[in-house]
């Protein structure tokens, strides 16, 4: 055992306290106790931990059982009517030709889905891109087929959608809210900050046909959950694309950086990478005073942290990519996720046949955190879970110091919150 893997001192305005990795268990520690563990972890000396294991390791070093099929996102339109310089996925089209998944692929897909949950069960349809509504009318036949075959089975299905908003209609705000969608809108602040970064096809900005798309909304109908999901691009000003969209009325807003964007101006790395890092934990302090204050502020990237602290989250892999989720190509192939659409090493199946099982336990059994460098030594490694396979895969590990900084912050203000904001934490 590392002992420095396996636990961490941290303190808040609360007082100390210790973060077990294994459980992300957190417990409240006296002075004496803080400074006593601190002191045995930094010398190497596990026994520290003595009093506060209590039984075998929630995680152990064997992969699990490849989980049920539960959820997959059709790539409906591998192309897009936008251009956007940090696209990791080449408009959709990943390397290759546009194309669009025809309505028969994707009912095939939806079926095989279907038939693999037992009653009582749920799964997920999520439409990708591309841009998605660019096969607005497959997402509607396959939304109403899957909601009949569902019915049928006896077996709930959830939809979501990830979208740019420049093409919606009155029918699909109508569509979204009858079938309780989680609808994510890609948009990166305000007017001259999007329009900066994410073009139309042929020039022209953006943020003026996604205010028409978010008014489809306000007309026709609100999704269950409306979210906005910046790119954070090399010198962006985060705080400003942040506030501008909770000022919109989104129901959480967040962001993730163009690690791998195609134009290297755009590309958080380098110095532009340090100055993410400090740009994040700043909206971090911003979002936990507003909180303490208890005022509303939906910074997502915090929201989603704290709850996952509260319900001591653990987990060997970064998400259910290859595990319980798949995403599906236009001509029906399976992949680990939508942002792994042909990469070489990340096929598993395809929907004639089915997931390809043994591919899927490979997957899991080579990508297990335990087995990853420098992952195995890390104290957070159990919340972070090594890492996006596709930045991974892109560029390595290189944004490790980042993630540790912004987890160490969740931390203390999932502690400080859990004192001043209970009812945060039902």
């Amino acid at each position: 055992m590392i002992a420095a893997a396996e636990a961490r001192v941290f303190h808040s305005d609360a007082g100390a306290h210790l973060f077990l990795t294994d459980g992300s268990r957190i417990y409240d520690l006296d002075a004496a106790s803080a400074a006593r563990i601190d002191a045995g972890l930094a010398a190497g000396d596990a026994s520290v931990l003595a009093d506060f294991i209590d039984g075998p390791r929630r995680i152990g070093p064997q992969p699990p059982a490849v989980p049920a099929w539960r959820a997959v996102s059709l790539n409906v339109a591998q192309a897009c009517n936008m251009a956007c310089g940090y696209c990791y996925a080449d408009e959709g089209r990943f390397g290759g030709r546009p194309r669009l998944m025809d309505a028969e692929v994707a009912r095939r897909t939806v079926d095989v889905l279907i038939a693999a949950a037992a009653p009582g069960e749920s799964v997920t349809v999520g439409f990708m891109g591309g841009e998605p509504m660019l096969n607005r009318a497959v997402v509607h036949d396959t939304v109403r087929h899957a909601a009949a075959r569902g019915d049928a089975a006896g077996v709930r299905v959830r939809f979501s959608i990830t979208t740019n908003a420049t093409l919606l209609a009155p029918e699909d705000a109508a569509l979204f809210a009858a079938h309780d969608f989680t609808v994510t809108v890609s948009i990166d602040g305000d007017a001259a900050q999007n329009d900066a970064q994410r073009p139309m096809h042929g020039g022209g900005g953006s943020h003026a046909r996604i205010l028409r798309g978010l008014d489809m909304f306000a007309r026709h109908g609100r999704p269950a959950h409306l979210s906005a999901r910046i790119t954070a691009t090399a010198g962006m000003d985060l705080r400003a694309a942040l506030d501008h969209l909770i000022g919109l009325g989104f129901d959480s807003v967040g962001f993730s950086a163009a690690f791998t964007a195609r134009d290297p101006m755009l590309r958080v790395s380098g110095p532009a990478a340090l100055a993410y890092r400090h740009a994040v934990l700043a909206c971090g302090e911003h979002a936990l005073a507003e909180l303490r204050a208890g005022r509303r502020y939906p910074f997502s990237n915090l929201h989603v942290a704290l709850q996952e602290l509260h319900r001591g989250t653990h987990r060997p892999y970064p998400c259910g990519a290859g595990g319980a989720y798949l995403s599906a190509d236009a001509a029906g192939g399976l992949h680990a996720c939508h942002r792994l659409v042909d990469a070489p090493g990340f096929n598993m199946g395809d929907i004639a046949s089915g997931p390809d099982d043994a591919k899927r336990a490979a997957h899991l059994a080579q990508r297990h955190v335990d087995r990853a460098e420098p992952c195995r030594t890390c104290w957070a490694r159990y919340l972070c879970g090594g890492g996006c396979y596709q930045e991974v895969a892109a560029i390595g590990r290189t944004h490790c110091d980042a993630i540790r900084d912004w987890l160490a912050f969740c931390l203390r203000a999932y502690a400080e919150l859990s004192v001043s904001q209970p009812e945060m934490f039902p």
